[in-house]
């Protein structure tokens, strides 16, 4: 485990012999043990990039001076829509190394969408009105899920395999690479803990 990906301990348990599809579930933890909504949980593997395939009809607008969604999850390859439905211009850009490109004053929708084609976080601001910030997160597999108030998501239909278990919050410092941690997945279920502790939790 990698304390710079902000992983302090990882519980993990599999059941079952290697044979069909299976779920597993994962509790993501802030600071103090408290459950962490919002976290994006995913499972990578060799086997998992290449199931791969783009989302359709993807946007992330701007609203309100807002990114909406805030946190916007896509697979690898998908073209995104980045729709002003503000009456004042806005002129988005990003400069992560997953996604650097810019987007000058606009009102409306741009002519092109933007396609994601590596994977990796992304934040995104305006050049106009700093205090707006967003963030695509580009995956390369199709097993991923953001967790509820109780800080659990359920990951369904998971081949059996060896897999990277990778857990992100938006809250995490800037440029810190999400946490990982191994994970074995057998025929019927395997369970995960993770703890996030640079992310506060629900008290």
């Amino acid at each position: 485990m990698r304390a710079a990906a902000g992983l302090l301990a990882a519980a993990l348990w599999t059941f079952g012999p290697a044979a069909g599809a299976a779920t597993v579930q994962v509790e993501v933890a802030g600071a103090g043990g408290r459950p962490l909504a919002g976290a994006v949980v995913f499972l990578e593997s060799p086997a998992a990039a290449a199931q791969v395939r783009p989302l359709k009809d993807v946007e992330l607008a701007q609203a309100q001076r807002r990114f909406l969604p805030e946190v916007l999850l896509v697979t690898r390859g998908t073209a995104v829509d980045f729709p002003n439905r503000d009456e004042v211009r806005h002129h988005v850009y990003s400069f992560s190394p997953a996604k650097r490109f810019e987007l000058k004053l606009y009102i409306g929708r741009p002519a092109n969408p933007v396609v994601f084609d590596m994977p990796g976080v992304v934040v995104l601001g305006c050049n106009i009105h700093d205090d707006m910030v967003g963030w695509v997160l580009v995956l390369d597999t199709p097993y991923y899920g953001r967790t509820d108030a109780a800080g659990r998501v359920v990951l369904r239909d998971v081949p059996p395999g060896d897999y990277q278990l990778r857990t992100w919050h938006a809250e995490l410092p800037v440029g810190e690479p999400p946490a990982a941690a191994a994970l074995a997945v057998g025929r019927e279920a395997a369970q995960a803990r993770v703890r996030l502790p640079a992310v506060a939790g629900r008290p």
